[in-house]
């Protein structure tokens, strides 16, 4: 189901599904991160889903005083599934989970114009005023690759689509590249 026109990257809340159809495969991302075959090619099988909370929230290891948050559980048929609390205040934080290990990672707000990798910048809606896409930057601490994610909206088949795009470079300076497009699911 396309994105309802009420949902914007100031509300994410919700329950998204993974279009397997419209979306890039993961492999080439995950074998850049050094995730193995078998793991890789279950994350491949499975549908994928995210339950998104986004919320204005008083940090207060933050700068910033009230930042937004965004919370997301992914979680893949036959898999574990994963939690990530983001604060888009553009500090590094620490996170561990069992697929990519430990990973100092930032996120925050920004315009169409700020984002430098052209891949990356393709294709985005530009709705409301001023920085209305999410950048996450992650930094592997255990494989050495660094990933940075842009969300948004996108038209995707002549339908407005909740998209990541997504790029990891590895240790050897290879680059892969993917786009993730998500139906929203009504609760």
């Amino acid at each position: 189901m396309a994105a309802p026109q009420a949902k914007t990257t100031k509300d994410l809340n919700g329950n998204w599904v993974m279009n397997k159809d419209l979306s890039d495969s993961p492999d080439p991302i995950l074998r850049a991160q050094g995730i193995g075959y078998l793991t890789r090619k279950g994350v491949s099988l499975a549908t994928i889903h995210l339950k998104i909370k986004q919320y204005e929230h008083v940090h207060t290891s933050s700068t910033t005083g009230i930042v937004t948050c965004i919370e997301s559980t992914q979680t893949a048929s036959g898999l574990k599934s994963t939690k990530e609390i983001r604060y888009l205040d553009n500090e590094f934080r620490d996170h561990y989970d069992w697929l990519f290990g430990t990973v100092k990672a930032q996120a925050r707000w920004v315009a169409l114009e700020d984002i430098e990798d052209a891949v990356l910048k393709e294709g985005w809606l530009v709705e409301g005023e001023g920085n209305g896409l999410v950048l996450c930057h992650a930094v592997s601490q255990e494989n050495g690759w660094t990933a940075s994610q842009i969300w948004g909206f996108q038209v995707v088949g002549g339908e407005r689509r909740y998209c990541m795009r997504v790029a990891v470079a590895s240790k050897g300076d290879q680059k892969a590249y993917a786009r993730f497009v998500y139906d929203y699911q009504l609760e």
